[in-house]
């Protein structure tokens, strides 16, 4: 379990005191220990921004007088968030997916206004949700699907997918539900800044009118809580009082899955969920969300949903049980290949100890997510064709050897 700072544990407090209202002096909290500990917690390694400068640049000459005049920028409302440097990660075989990279700057106070508001909507966020919260992970809501559809029987299942949801998402809404629990004006004004900020992308600045710019420290939290207004609150609180049966929901970010032991309340469900989504300018990809029944004939063939980079279908325990299974998603598990192949083509130069040790470890870090019950045999593939594809370019930097 993560654990919160003093700051965090005191707004924390102060939310379950006033719950349900909106909280004021906030910013006060920001101070300039916790921008020197939000710098220490950025990833050391991570990308330029616009400006050019590294987190080792920022800490170097005059660290301590560019932190107080943060602090005073901030803190008197003059601050002006700088835009955001796209740039662009693989997808998947034939796609890209775009990311924004702030300025380690930026980073450094996005961090620390997340550290004000996380506490306060954490307290209200529901159990069922996943996604970026501290002391919860992917494992964690795969294993609570795994009870709910093995235990409780619950085979019907809505497999969601949001289409565009990062660049869909309504401001002025978002807005709105940021007034529910936070009316610190210096904190709201630098949040409405980091929204409006522009996208630079080949020497061209734009400035988009809705949607959230991937990438950012504050994201994570920004998503959480419009997500959490327009389905976690709805489906839990509206929609399964009024079920025959039993249901459960499950969420990681934007990822979702619901799950029905009623036929007919997967279906009314299904009917709904586009209209709900609609109607906060959301839309489901009509090709990709669909209804399942996990009972009916074929197996893998048709009857099974990827989330959180597995493919999930039902199958027989040792006691003759049914229980849903797991294995490697095949998109994700080609997408690891291919890195893992990159990878050895552009590091076959070096000294073959030395490369063994760096697969080593990717293989353990794959293996650390994806090496749960049910799923040997794709663990077990992905490192046979590890060894494949070292053994390929072994031949074409010494010409033909014996592999042992």
């Amino acid at each position: 379990m993560i654990e919160m700072s003093t700051v965090e544990l005191q707004i924390a407090e102060r939310a379950r005191k006033f719950e349900g209202e909106a909280l004021h002096n906030l910013h006060h909290f920001i101070d300039l220990p916790m921008l020197e500990g939000s710098y220490k917690q950025l990833n050391r390694q991570s990308a330029k921004g616009v400006d050019g400068k590294t987190w080792q640049d920022y800490g170097e000459e005059g660290f301590k007088e560019k932190l107080e005049n943060l602090l005073k920028e901030f803190k008197s409302g003059r601050y002006r968030a700088p835009a955001i440097r796209r740039a662009y990660i693989p997808k998947d075989k034939h796609s890209k997916r775009p990311i924004g990279i702030p300025t380690i700057e930026d980073k450094i106070l996005q961090a620390s206004v997340r550290k004000v508001i996380e506490p306060i909507f954490e307290g209200g966020f529901k159990d069922f949700s996943y996604g970026f919260r501290p002391g919860r992970s992917p494992h964690q809501a795969i294993d609570f699907m795994f009870r709910k559809v093995s235990f409780d029987k619950m085979h019907y299942i809505i497999d969601a997918d949001i289409k565009n949801y990062f660049g869909s998402i309504n401001q002025g809404l978002l807005r709105d539900f940021l007034d529910k629990r936070v009316n610190d004006g210096v904190v709201r004004k630098m949040i409405n800044r980091w929204l409006k900020a522009g996208i630079m992308e080949s020497g061209n600045i734009s400035y988009p009118d809705e949607g959230t710019p991937q990438g950012g420290i504050i994201l994570p939290i920004l998503i959480d809580i419009y997500l959490h207004y327009v389905l976690d609150e709805w489906f839990s609180e509206q929609i399964q009082p009024l079920l025959k049966g039993l249901s459960f929901i499950i969420r990681y970010v934007d990822d979702f899955v619901l799950g029905f032991s009623d036929k007919s309340d997967a279906q009314r469900v299904m009917e709904v969920l586009p209209k709900r989504f609609a109607k906060y300018d959301l839309t489901l990809h009509p090709e990709k969300t669909k209804l399942i029944d996990l009972d009916k004939p074929g197996g893998l063939s048709g009857r099974s949903f990827d989330f959180l980079g597995f493919t999930h279908y039902l199958g027989k325990s040792r006691k003759g049980m049914k229980v849903l299974k797991r294995k490697t998603s095949s998109r994700k598990f080609t997408k690891a290949v291919i890195n893992i192949d990159n990878y050895i083509k552009e590091n076959r130069h070096i000294k073959l100890k030395d490369l063994i040790v760096m697969l080593n470890l990717k293989l353990r870090g794959h293996y650390q997510y994806y090496g749960i019950i049910h799923n040997y045999d794709g663990i077990h593939r992905y490192y046979e064709e590890v060894r494949r594809k070292l053994y390929k370019w072994l031949r074409r930097r010494r010409g033909k050897t014996k592999w042992d």
